[in-house]
């Protein structure tokens, strides 16, 4: 005889502070709470949870700190403005980039596929190993039919589901996850490192020629979202900037 599941229990599994990170998120993310908007008060909070203001304390205090809000000593919790400062690499969409320079973007997958995360990257990743099945795609950029980017991406299911569905032909990577996972934050690293033979052979270079490699995590609903290393040919590409 086939059993119902029991729903109440699923719910009740989730830790009370995350619930309610949860729902701040949700009102943020569906613009029923704006950039700027005070939210509803600890107190008020606690009573539609049933829980005790140290909960929803909690919850707050890191959001705060992720800068998805703000609070004010005396006033209240408001909606972070979503400002993400770049002291070098500012975040864009590099098909936008390339229009920007009048050129024609092109990309091209190499690999869409469900991964079984490693230790490193679930550390990265900040998941268990309960929870070790990523999304990775390996993605070819052009611009005016020189390969100038290998992006290697991996990607949180829990924030992008429907990661596998996409195509990337069409749309990037980058472009797909800024529209279904909005940004809260990002850290990047560029280093110079020597490709392996198969990036190397994606951008046509030579295999003792060095690359200019951005390392990036981005993080989005409170949790890290993607993890990719872009990969560019050190004679074709540069990073600039300006403060």
């Amino acid at each position: 005889m086939s059993r119902t599941p029991n729903t109440t229990a699923v719910v009740t599994a989730t830790p009370a502070f995350q619930r309610i990170k949860d729902h701040v998120l949700q009102q943020i993310q569906s613009g029923q709470w704006q950039q700027g908007q005070a939210i509803p008060s600890e107190a008020v909070l606690a009573r539609q949870f049933n829980v005790a203001r140290m909960t929803v304390n909690r919850a707050l205090r890191e959001l705060s700190d992720e800068q998805t809000l703000v609070r004010v000593q005396g006033s209240g919790t408001f909606v972070a403005q979503q400002k993400y400062q770049s002291t070098l690499v500012q975040l864009r969409n590099i098909a936008d980039e390339i229009s920007a320079r009048g050129h024609q973007h092109r990309g091209q997958l190499q690999r869409l596929e469900r991964y079984k995360a490693d230790a490193a990257l679930l550390r990265q990743f900040e998941l268990t190993a309960a929870q070790q099945q990523l999304f990775h795609s390996v993605v070819v950029h052009f611009e005016n039919d020189v390969p100038i980017q290998v992006e290697d991406r991996y990607v949180n299911p829990a924030v992008a589901p429907d990661y596998m569905a996409q195509d990337f032909g069409s749309q990037t990577p980058n472009a797909y996850l800024t529209r279904v996972a909005p940004l809260q934050g990002v850290q990047y690293a560029i280093e110079a490192s020597m490709p392996s033979p198969e990036v190397a052979e994606l951008l046509r270079m030579e295999i003792t020629e060095p690359c200019l490699v951005l390392r990036r995590c981005t993080r989005s609903q409170g949790q890290v979202a993607s993890v990719s290393a872009l990969w560019h040919p050190a004679s074709r590409y540069q990073f600039t900037g300006s403060f």
